[in-house]
This record gives structure tokens, sequence and C-alpha cells, in this order.
């Protein structure tokens, strides 16, 4: 639902380019009723790939964010490090949209943060360390460079004090 969330807000960046292509609004709320237990995981798995294929039919950089945060967001069926990507791919649009993007985008990420729901806190802090791992999304690849490896760099730099079990822990002390 966080990751819906998150490419939500920057679909207005998609369809004002695309006004007649719905696959993005519908990866968004597919990942929500799938976040509500509607959908199944091997049906979405399946389907995960349609909002991306978008991002191809769209020529402007913002556009092509947007469409593909609302990949990242349906792509949560399939493993759940895909919020991430969702919420990165959404600060890159944002960036490339704004005026002042480095500081809309730090607007993004404190707004990406603050709703985030304890159990997405506690779910993503368990995942590796973006670059840690050799395979999945979060493994060496598109989401570690640019402004989407900031960004989940950054989110994971502030769910480092979610201890296992989901008890939040102080932060280090420096």
């Amino acid at each position: 639902m966080w990751a819906a969330g998150c490419a939500e807000r920057v679909l207005h960046l998609f369809e004002s380019v695309a006004p007649g292509d719905d696959r993005p609004r519908d990866a968004i709320a597919r990942a929500r009723a799938y976040g509500r237990g509607e959908l199944d995981t091997a049906g979405e798995i399946r389907r995960r790939f349609v909002a991306g294929r978008a991002a191809s039919y769209v020529e402007t950089p913002v556009a092509v964010a947007a469409a593909r945060s609302a990949a990242q967001a349906a792509s949560v069926a399939h493993v759940g490090a895909h919020a991430l990507g969702a919420a990165a791919y959404a600060v890159k649009a944002v960036g490339l949209a704004a005026s002042a993007p480095r500081s809309d985008q730090e607007d993004e990420i404190r707004w990406q943060l603050e709703h985030m729901s304890f159990e997405v806190r506690t779910a993503l802090a368990t995942l590796p360390s973006l670059g840690e791992d050799s395979a999945g999304p979060l493994g060496p690849g598109l989401l570690t460079s640019g402004v989407l490896g900031s960004t989940i760099r950054t989110i994971q730099a502030e769910l480092a004090h979610v201890a296992p079990g989901g008890i939040e822990s102080p932060p280090p002390v420096p």
C-alpha cells in the first residue's frame, strides 16, 4: 500500500503526457488491491510488467520515471523490495518535474518516510542494504545508481534503527 501511495503521487506526471494510457493507474490500483488481499500473488507476478511497458511508449523522462514507479509498486507482489524502487522512481519523477529538484526530492523522501506504517518500516528494515545482495531488485543494477540509489540509501539509512522484530532502537550515537 505504501509503494502504491508513492507511485500515485507522481501518476499525474505520466497521465499529463499519455492521458489515454491507464496502465500505470491500473498497476497502482492492483497494488492496493493486492495489499488488501483481494488479488493472488501468482496473478500479480504475471501482470507486474504491464505498467513498465507504458514507460516505453512515452518520450519524456519524467513520464518514464512515473510509469516505472507504478510498475515497481505492482511488482511488490513478486518481491517486497520493489517498494523501495517505487519510492525511488517517484523521487526521480519529482526531481525531473521540479524547478528546484533537490529540494523537491528531499520533500518527497520526507513525505515517504512520514507515511510509512510501522509494518512497512519493519518489513523494509529487514531487506539487505542496496548493492549488498547479488540478486533481486536491490542487487547491482539500475536501482543502485544516481537518484534511484541515493533515494534508496537515504530511506535505508532512516530505517537502520529499526531492530529485528520491529522494535525501534535509538539511532547510533555519533
